[in-house]
């Protein structure tokens, strides 16, 4: 009885050789998914300033602060509920006024913002920041 062929996916070659296997098929949607996430990475810091990369940093600190608050909060300890909800309404607002500055200090959108200097636009962060903190403290108690 002669032996039977094997049955071979697409592109991969029989070969008439013991001691070498075939090659798996390479996955492209997984190559071309890390190439698109390594060029994203590379024209964001070529294109970014390093003020807005710091201010980018700071948003996702933030952000993660946040995160890791509400879930403290939710899986762990409820108790006392105003120290959490001044502490995750810090983290919030002082998000909101850092995209606010963000924005305004971004060089692609001064046209948007042609009446804000980059120096009013941190005066007012700051000036909001300790509004922010003072309103935050005084929730404490």
């Amino acid at each position: 009885m002669p032996a039977k062929k094997p049955i071979l996916p697409p592109g991969v070659k029989q070969s008439n050789s013991v001691t070498s296997a075939p090659e798996p098929p390479k996955a492209s949607s997984s190559r071309s998914g890390a190439n698109a996430l390594d060029e994203l990475i590379t024209s964001y810091f070529d294109a970014t300033p390093p003020r807005l990369q710091l201010i980018d940093a700071f948003l996702v600190f933030l952000m993660l602060s946040g995160i890791g608050q509400f879930l403290y909060c939710l899986l762990l300890v409820r108790y006392p509920f105003n120290a959490f909800l001044a502490g995750f309404s810090s983290t919030i607002g002082q998000f909101v006024l850092l995209a606010s500055l963000r924005s305004q200090v971004n060089p692609g959108s001064r046209s948007e913002f042609s009446k804000i200097s980059p120096e009013r636009a941190f005066a007012d962060f700051i000036f909001g920041s300790v509004v922010l903190h003072f309103l935050v403290f005084n929730f404490l108690g």
